[in-house]
């Protein structure tokens, strides 16, 4: 969600800048810009559209350029257009600013600035920002970096900014409150951006900004301190990210890439948690917590979108392995619904990025409200590890593709193995079981590579078929009711295709009567304890003349002579089976989504970090 790059030192910038602006595409965005210190002005070049768009507009003096900053922005005040788009100018041009985030008490600045004689020519929040700092900087007799400072003193909000000003060209000024903002160290030049992606290029080292830090980057130093002027020590990390984890690699799309990315990524995701004589599930950032968990009453669950499905298979986990009572929350509702939450509660919060806003507030909830708040997420460095008491990483690499894959069932991995560990130290997983499951679990990286390469053909097949359905219907119970829902998100994502999932008990309380013969149904119909009823909801399908495409055992002899279409997959643990289940229903979407010339890496209105509420 919005990205943003800057550059100060001694190469040639507008390259740096605008490549960055095309790694970040991910994200999602609809308009771009760049704007540089020319001869004693700042100058904005932005357009809606893509990055490219920019490239050939690029201006004769960027040869000369070695300050800048650029931006892509998905819109949240004031439409896609030109004049919304990033960057923004103060009034008198001599300050310049990009920003992600959304700035609440917005309204209330600009009538001030209205009545101060102040003239908006966009809808967004931002240009108001700029605007505040310039009359604080002209009012205040103050450099730019503490006008900077002071207007930020006075916004209530989400931000991260980088900002240029006319009379410090030399200069960048960036700050963060709730949304990421990264500063990499090169020599003798600094690169800034809203995550690692841009930077990994030229430097490995890197500086994460705090929520109200402000940085002053000069083109041979770096100030750190508070938005309330608290000198800070910078702590420098390494990045773990290599170059070529953020490139196609051949694959048509990320997201294709990603699917064939899972053995690798659930591996890593377990890489060193199970011990060589599978007699041990030990998970390192649990280790400060292991009483908590032990003694925990309940666990509350708390993400969005993909992660909450995620979550409710952790659910089914944790309540059958561990017999810990859990609750799933959308993270987005949790704190606005005065939730009760008790001190002996354990907290779990689930996020790719690990900047969800709305998960992150609902974490902040609920450490005033005294519980031990756990995270699982995939990048090492971002605000839900640094705002959490404990968790575990993922290590599902760096996930392009807006439609979340292999972050999804690296998570559900993760998930399974606190399952397991919990179940062990609270006694409620008997040792046989216990074997299995561990066993199942080494063995899983090459299921899931045997299943993909089974399935790819026959999907691709079936999509052919399907890809102009006006609808889709997902059906599947007990572990697979969430697989359900995620295989109907992830083909409303990319192929705009309308889809619902459903517990498969439920079609007939309403969702049966949308049934006919134009009406494609997958269902999940592995082999458990729910089988014999699945089996009915096929039959019920049917006889209102519905499509099934099923998710099948190998092995079954018998369900796939009720459906149109079968995909087979291995037997597993059912506790493990959506790992392999969701593996067809991620292809089904991408298929039909390519087959239809839709934006498979970057749908329309979406975005990849959800850094807003």
């Amino acid at each position: 969600m919005c990205g943003i790059v800057g550059y100060v030192g001694n190469r040639k910038a507008w390259p740096v800048v605008i490549g960055g602006l095309k790694r970040l595409e991910y994200r999602g965005y609809d308009s771009a810009g760049v704007a540089m210190p020319v001869e004693g002005e700042i100058r904005v070049v932005k357009k809606k559209g893509r990055v490219a768009e920019l490239d050939r507009l690029e201006p004769e003096y960027t040869a000369r350029v070695t300050v800048a900053m650029g931006h892509t922005r998905w819109a949240t005040h004031g439409e896609p257009n030109d004049v919304n788009a990033h960057p923004h100018l103060s009034a008198s041009g001599e300050f310049c600013l990009i920003h992600n985030g959304i700035i609440e008490n917005y309204a209330e600045l600009k009538r001030r600035l209205l009545d101060r004689g102040y003239v908006f020519s966009s809808d967004t929040d931002t240009e108001v920002l700029v605007n505040l700092i310039e009359e604080i900087y002209e009012v205040g007799n103050v450099s730019p970096e503490d006008a900077v400072r002071l207007a930020l003193t006075k916004v209530h909000g989400a931000f991260g900014i980088v900002v240029l000003c006319r009379s410090a060209p030399d200069m960048l000024v960036v700050a963060r409150r709730g949304s990421p903002i990264v500063i990499g160290l090169g020599s003798g030049e600094y690169f800034v951006a809203s995550d690692a992606t841009p930077i990994v290029e030229y430097t490995k080292n890197v500086i994460y900004l705090n929520d109200d830090d402000i940085a002053i980057i000069g083109r041979d130093e770096l100030t750190l301190k508070t938005i309330r002027n608290a000198p800070r020590t910078p702590e420098i990390k390494v990045l773990e990210l290599e170059l070529d984890a953020i490139e196609k690699g051949g694959y048509e799309h990320f997201m294709l890439k990603e699917i064939f990315e899972q053995p690798r990524s659930i591996r890593d995701s377990m890489r060193g948690r199970i011990a060589q004589d599978r007699s041990e599930v030990k998970l390192g950032g649990l280790v400060d917590v292991s009483e908590k968990l032990l003694n925990a009453e309940r666990m509350i669950i708390v993400a969005c979108g993909t992660s909450w499905h995620a979550g409710l298979i952790g659910e089914y986990l944790f309540e059958d392995l561990a017999r810990l009572p859990v609750e799933v929350e959308y993270a987005s509702e949790f704190r606005y619904r005065n939730p009760i939450v008790r001190a002996d509660d354990v907290v779990l919060a689930i996020s790719q990025s690990g900047e969800t806003a709305d998960t992150l507030a609902a974490i902040q909830q609920a450490k005033q409200q005294g519980a031990t708040v756990l995270g699982v997420c995939n990048v090492v460095g971002s605000s839900i590890p640094r705002e959490t008491h404990a968790g575990v990483y993922t290590h599902a690499g760096p996930e392009i593709g807006v439609a979340s894959t292999k972050a999804f069932t690296s998570q559900v991995t993760v998930l399974a193995l606190m399952a397991v560990m919990m179940g062990r130290m609270r006694g409620t997983l008997p040792d046989g079981r216990f074997n299995t499951l561990v066993e199942q679990l080494v063995s899983l990286p090459n299921v899931v590579e045997r299943t993909i390469a089974s399935v790819n053909d026959k999907v691709r097949y079936i999509a052919e078929r399907y890809k102009d359905a006006a609808n889709f219907l997902y059906l599947g119970r007990g572990y697979n009711f969430p697989v359900a829902l995620e295989g109907a998100l992830k083909l409303k994502e990319i192929s705009y295709i309308h889809a619902e999932g459903y517990p498969a008990a439920e079609m007939k309380h309403g969702p049966i009567a949308l049934i006919d013969e134009n009406m494609p149904v997958v269902i999940l119909a592995t082999r458990d304890k729910t089988h014999e009823k699945i089996i009915s909801n096929i039959m019920e399908v049917k006889a209102r003349k519905g499509v099934v495409i099923a998710v099948v055992t190998e092995g079954d002899a018998f369900t796939p002579q009720l459906a149109d279409y079968y995909l087979e997959i291995p037997e597993v643990a059912e506790p493990l089976t959506p790992l392999v289940s969701v593996l067809p229903l991620q292809l089904l979407a991408y298929y039909i989504a390519v087959m239809r010339g839709c934006d498979v890496d970057q749908p329309r209105n979406l975005a990849k970090s959800v850094t807003v509420e």
